[in-house]
C-alpha cells in the first residue's frame, strides 16, 4: 500500500467516533458514487454539480433526492458549510487551496485506475465516515460480482479492442479502459503497442493494430462523427459496424460502479457465454 494512503488511514483509524462527518460534500461525480453508496442518512449535504446528469453520472436518479452544487468551485462547496469534503486529484488546484485555506477537512482521492484502488477508496471512506462495516459489506458483493464475471468468460478467446473517442487522445495500459479489458475478455490494442496512459491517438499505426471491435461511449451521433476521422474511418472494424457503445457514465466511472461496464462489455463481447 502506497505509504500517503497508509498513513490516511491510520489517521481516521485514530479519531474518535464522535468525530463522524455530519455534513460532507462530494466535489465530482467519482465521490458522488462513493458517497452514495456509503454514507448514513442525513450525513450528505451535497452532491457535485453532475450528480444529476445521466450523462456522466450513474448515480443521477439517486442524486435527485440531495442537493447539488452550483459549480464545482470553493465557494458553491463552502455555501453548505461542510465538515468534510470529497474532492478528487482532478479538481482544479486553486480549488483545493481554497477549500484548505478555510479549514476545510479534506479527502482528496488520487488512485482509480484499477478496481483494487477502488476498493483502498471505499475503505478510506467508510473509515472517515464512521461506516467501516458498510464499506467491507460492499467490497464483498463487488468482488462476488467480479468472480462470477471470471467464471463465466473462462477460457473466452480475447477480442481484441480499442478505446474510440472524439477526443484526439487513445486509452493505453494504466488506465480506467485498460482496467475495463481485464475484466470483460478484452485485449487492449493501444496497451499492447506499448502505449501507457492517454496519449495522442497515433493514426498511421492504428490501422496496424487492425483492432476487431471499437469501444465507443453511447452519444446519439458518435457514429457519424467518427466517421468524419480518417484514422477511425479507415479501420476494417469501423467499416463493418463492430462498434460497442457503452454509457459515458459507465465508460468513466471511478468507482465500484465500473463493474457494470465490466459486465456490459463483456455481454457485448462474448455474447455466447450470456445465453
Amino acid at each position: 500500500m502506497p505509504r500517503p494512503r497508509l498513513l490516511l488511514l491510520l489517521f481516521l483509524a485514530l479519531l474518535p467516533l464522535a468525530a463522524a462527518p455530519r455534513r460532507v460534500v462530494s466535489q465530482a461525480v467519482g465521490t458522488d458514487e462513493l458517497l452514495l453508496a456509503l454514507a448514513a442518512p442525513g450525513q450528505v449535504a451535497a452532491l457535485s454539480n453532475l450528480a444529476r446528469d445521466p450523462r456522466y453520472s450513474p448515480v443521477a436518479a439517486q442524486a435527485r433526492a440531495y442537493p447539488s452544487l452550483k459549480d464545482s468551485d470553493a465557494e458553491s462547496v463552502l455555501a453548505f458549510h461542510p465538515d468534510l469534503v470529497l474532492a478528487t486529484s482532478y479538481t482544479r488546484p486553486e480549488t483545493l487551496a481554497l477549500l484548505r485555506r478555510a479549514g476545510v477537512q479534506l479527502l482528496v482521492f488520487d488512485r482509480f485506475d484499477t478496481l483494487d484502488d477502488v476498493y483502498a477508496d471505499l475503505r478510506t471512506l467508510g473509515q472517515a465516515l464512521g461506516r467501516q462495516a458498510q464499506a467491507a459489506a460492499l467490497i464483498t458483493q463487488c468482488r462476488a460480482r467480479v468472480a462470477a464475471l471470471a467464471k463465466r468468460l473462462q477460457g473466452v478467446h480475447p477480442v481484441r479492442v480499442l478505446a474510440a473517442s472524439l477526443y484526439p487522445y487513445t486509452a493505453g495500459a494504466g488506465t480506467t479502459f485498460q482496467d475495463l479489458c481485464d475484466h470483460a475478455g478484452a485485449i487492449n490494442v493501444a496497451a499492447e503497442a506499448g502505449l501507457r496512459g492517454h496519449q495522442p491517438t497515433p493514426a498511421e499505426r492504428m490501422l496496424a493494430w487492425n483492432p476487431e471491435v471499437l469501444v465507443a461511449d453511447d452519444e446519439p451521433d458518435i457514429l457519424a462523427r467518427l466517421g468524419q476521422i480518417p484514422a477511425y474511418r479507415l479501420l476494417p472494424a469501423f467499416r463493418a459496424g463492430r462498434v460497442v457503445r457503452l454509457p459515458e457514465a459507465l465508460l468513466s466511472s471511478v468507482s465500484q460502479h465500473r463493474i457494470d461496464a465490466y459486465e456490459a462489455l463483456a455481454r457485448a463481447l462474448h455474447p455466447r457465454r450470456f445465453r
